[in-house]
Parts: C-alpha cells; structure tokens; sequence
C-alpha cells in the first residue's frame, strides 16, 4: 500500500469529553496530563530542585485559546482530570479568580499553578503543526524537563519524538489506507462494510463484539444527553458575545409544526443546535469527529432514533459507517480547523453524517451509495473556512452545525436515489483536494480569528 494502514479505533475517533473544542481543550487536557505522569518519574532529586512549571501555546492554541479555554484545560490536565471524566461546571470554575493558584504534586511536595504560568505566545514557533504547546519544569532559569506536544484536531494528540498514535504497534486484519483499498477489500473476501469495520475494531481494542456493541450505544447514549440537555436549557452562552441560546425555541416551534413540510427541518436544526450550544458552553460532549462539529452527528443520529425509529442494531452499522469516514479524512488530510479551516471539522462531519444516514437506510451496507454521500458531503465544504469570533465555539460554528447536518441529509437523498454509480468524483480524490486546499488556504482563516466573520465582532 501507498502508506501505512488506517489503525485509529472507533472510539478514538468518538471521544467524550467537555466543550468547547477538541483540538483546543480535549487535546491539551491530555498532554498536560501526559507531562504530568512524566514528571511522576523524574528522580526524586530533580522532583525537589524544581519551583515552577510553565506552559507556552503557540498558533491556534495561543490565538483563540483563551476563547476555546485552554489554560482551563491545561491546569485541568495537571490536576490529573482526565476528559470523560471531568465535571464541566467545575472545570469552567478554573481560573475563574487569576489570583487562585491550583497545587499539582510533584514527589513530595507541590508547584503551584496559575494564570502566570501559562504564556500565550504570539510570536511564530517552528513546529511541523499549527497547534502546539510546550510544558517545562524549572529551576529558575534552568529547564529541567521539557515535552512539545501536537494536538491535531479530534482530541488527538502527538508528543514530539513519540510515532503518532503509536500506529507502528497496531495491527489490524484488514489493513487499508484508502476507500479504494477498503473496497478491493470488501470484494477479495466477500465481506459487508459491517464485518470488515467490526473485526479490525475488536483486534484494535481487544473487546469482542458485544463489548464494542455497548460502548457504541454508550457513545450514542451521551451524544442524545448532550441534544436533551440543550433542548431545555434557555439563557446566554458562556463569553463576551453574549449569544442566546436558540434550540429550545426551535424546538417548541418544530412541536407545533409536526404535520408542516417544515417542520421536519426545524426538528433537525434544533437537535443539532442544541448538541452544539452545550458544547458552547463547556459541557459534556462527544468528539463527531472534533467537539466543534460535535452537533452534526448527535443532530443527525437523534432524529434517525425518534422520527425514522431505527433499531439499536441499524444505528452501530450506521456509527461504523460514519467513523470509517473520519478514518479516511483524518488519515489522508486533517480533521483540525487550525490544518483545513472548517472544512476539516463540518466538512468531514457531514460527510460522516451523510455516510450514517445512507448506511440506516440500506439493507445491506452497499459501499456504493456511502462513498457518494460521504464524497457529496465533503465537496460541498472545500473551502470553508475557520473564523470563529473572539476565539469563541459559537459564531459561526454552532449553526455550521446545523447547516452541516442539513447538507449531510441533501448527500444521502443525492447519493441514494439510484444514480450513485454515476457519481464521477471519488471518494479518495475529493480527500486529496480537501488536503490541497487545506494546505493553500491562508493561516488567517484557520482557527485564528484573524480573518472573515471573526472581524465582524463589533457589528454583534
């Protein structure tokens, strides 16, 4: 093959954890954790000769993180919080009083840390990837234990040195890289979509089916908690922008227009605003594939499970489905809005969603039709860009959500009514020109708020 094998398990690619951004407080979370572990093993006498721990963000990290609430995050992961088991209200209190400094053990005694270890750099830094950060433990001027870390978008993270994801130790018994090796697969062993995608998942996380099974309906479940909880929840959205929160409002709208044409997109609107409006507020999320696009999946998946009333069975097909399409995009460009603008996040999210949708409403999981929808999904968000204003997860992004889960659905109707097989575009070329227009479109419009609707923010 052209390249090494896709070996990212499902539930890296699904991951639960708080809002508003996986790349910017998922991510962080998990490297200042990480360092933390490895201070754990210094020698005792480097342990005590150190006073202090420092934190430096660089690109996106340190243009927006302040809006994403990374230094939360960071202190967080040196607290030893781990994601999906953080308590949100909690987390959001962090920081909250510059004065308060947070004790993180180290042998046997503490460093105390605060809003003045944490040093948003504005100043370029040579690293291979747009988000990047740096922990030291010192000793007045000397530096007694460094780690640079890379977070690439989705939670996922890459310490320097260190082979990203450890893909060289994976294996799986179906190795491919690309849609069009997944396929030749599928055919040279006469297996389904669902069969090949379960038996590498098992061999990834060693669970057997049953297990995987569950932890997809545990994924979904948390998912459909996060549109719930954002269908009853009214008020103002953490930040400056003062953004009021409009899922509810749909919501009780889309009720009263149940027999309307309508109505059916205004439900799906409200489910998608409402996953996406609580990860605006820091809550409880599931990274679909990255926390910002966390609405369009959990939209999507809802609306199949209480209007199309597919059984627990259809919805996992489906979540495989949509996770091989993260796979693909995450493996051959990027899932980061800080590498590929919003086309990366909503993009390949709606993609993924149109891949989910196509697979329910099939008896057999014809790789065909998934392909289309997938490709559909994501040539129509080439291009679009990442300008989130004050380095918030709310204008433009929560209704990018919306719209994305709207596209999704176009996708599937498109690449379902009989004429997939004409589609001219593949799956894998609409990936390679994603990553092309990633790497060609200008640093302002990745995650900076430097450019386009990011400047707006005094018209709001």
């Amino acid at each position: 093959m052209a390249s090494s094998p896709i070996t990212t398990s499902v539930f890296d690619l699904f991951k639960v954890g708080p809002g508003p951004s996986s790349s910017h407080t998922i991510g962080p979370m998990k490297a200042a954790f990480d360092f933390r572990q490895r201070l754990a093993q210094l020698p005792p006498d480097v342990q005590q000769r150190a006073d202090a721990i420092h934190v430096y963000l660089y690109g996106s990290l340190s243009a927006t993180g302040k809006g994403h609430g990374t230094d939360r995050a960071v202190v967080a992961g040196l607290l030893g919080w781990q994601p999906e088991s953080t308590d949100p209200v909690a987390m959001l209190k962090l920081l909250r009083d510059p004065a308060v400094r947070y004790p993180v053990p180290l042998g046997e005694k503490a460093l105390e840390v605060g809003t003045q270890q944490i040093h948003f750099e504005r100043k370029r830094y040579d690293s291979p990837y747009a988000n990047t950060m740096v922990l030291k433990l010192t000793s007045g001027e000397e530096v007694m234990a460094e780690e640079e870390y890379y977070s690439i978008g989705g939670g996922f993270i890459i310490r320097k040195g260190e082979p990203e994801a450890s893909a060289n130790a994976r294996h799986v018994p179906y190795p491919y890289s690309t849609m069009t090796e997944l396929k030749a697969l599928l055919t040279d062993h006469a297996l389904s979509l669902d069969e090949l995608l379960m038996a590498n998942e098992m061999a990834l996380t060693s669970r057997n089916r049953t297990e995987v099974n569950q932890r997809l309906d545990q994924l979904l479940d948390f998912m459909h908690k996060a549109v719930r909880r954002g269908l009853k929840h009214k008020g103002v959205l953490p930040g400056t922008i003062r953004l009021s929160r409009k899922a509810p409002i749909l919501f009780q709208q889309a009720k009263g227009m149940s027999q309307s044409s309508d109505g059916f997109l205004i439900f799906l609107n409200a489910y998608c605003l409402a996953a996406s409006e609580e990860n605006a507020a820091g809550g409880i999320v599931v990274t679909a594939p990255t926390s910002g696009a966390s609405g369009v999946i959990p939209g999507l998946t809802f609306l199949a499970k209480h209007h199309f009333h597919y059984n627990k069975a259809t919805m996992r097909a489906g979540m495989l489905a949509a996770a091989v399409i993260g796979f693909l995009v995450k493996h051959n460009a990027s899932i980061s809005g800080a590498e590929m603008g919003c086309m990366g996040e909503i993009g390949t999210a709606s993609a993924m969603g149109a891949a989910f949708l196509t697979r329910c409403a099939q008896p057999t999981a014809d790789i065909g039709p998934i392909e289309a929808a997938a490709e559909i999904g994501i040539e129509h968000h080439l291009g679009m860009t990442c300008d989130p204003i004050g380095g918030y997860v709310q204008i433009p992004c929560i209704e990018r959500n919306a719209m994305g889960a709207v596209k999704a659905y176009n996708a599937y109707l498109l690449a379902t009514s009989g004429a997939s097989h004409f589609q001219k575009i593949s799956l894998d070329s609409v990936i390679k020109v994603m990553k092309a227009t990633g790497r060609d479109m200008s640093t302002k419009y990745k995650e900076t708020s430097e450019a386009g609707l990011a400047l707006s923010a005094t018209e709001c």
